[in-house]
């Protein structure tokens, strides 16, 4: 499928805001993946379809991961902000067919990252903190940070989400942890 029909697939499925923001996302994520060196079609299409569940309800989205045989963690099923990622990760392979395990495991990780991400995994998690409409506190900070390295822009950024969580004693993500923890020990 191209591009344009993706995005006929999504637009039904998410208002105006998440629309625009995940055609953003699927243009910064192909600009990242040509300065890195990714494959900028499989960033494309993991960019425009990283949010497609994100406005799908809860119980549906908890359907969907079920679905997928996907166990929740406790923090998971208590976070259900998280829940879009993962149950767009087995959307996007029941229902569209998508079986290249890399654009699976962006759409899955592209909230809270993980250790041993790959390249596109990477990109998609920067796109999405910082595609053209993000005007959230320190923004431009990571995308000066994502413009030196991946992993620079993927630190501060986690950075940034888990002193958020913290300040407001929220539930940490053991695969945002893991992902900040690996960082931190290859610098």
């Amino acid at each position: 499928m191209t591009i344009e029909e993706y995005k006929g697939i999504i637009r039904p499925l998410m208002g105006d805001k998440r629309y625009i923001h995940s055609v953003n996302v699927s243009i910064e994520a192909a600009r990242l993946a040509k300065k890195y060196g990714a494959d900028e079609e499989k960033a494309a299409v993991a960019g425009i379809l990283h949010d497609i569940t994100k406005e799908i309800d809860f119980e549906k989205q908890l359907q969907i991961i079920s679905s997928g045989d996907i166990i929740l963690t406790d923090v998971e099923k208590s976070t259900n902000k998280l829940w879009h990622a993962i149950s767009g990760s087995v959307y996007i392979q029941k229902e569209l067919n998508i079986t290249d395990a890399d654009i699976i495991n962006a759409v899955r990780y592209h909230t809270t990252g993980r250790a041993n991400m790959s390249l596109l995994e990477k990109i998609i998690f920067l796109a999405d903190f910082t595609s053209a409409e993000r005007d959230y506190p320190d923004v431009d900070v990571i995308r000066q940070k994502a413009e030196i390295s991946l992993e620079e822009g993927m630190f501060y950024g986690i950075q940034f989400t888990l002193s958020r969580l913290l300040q407001r004693q929220g539930l940490l993500s053991i695969d945002a942890i893991n992902a900040y923890n690996e960082i931190l020990l290859n610098r």
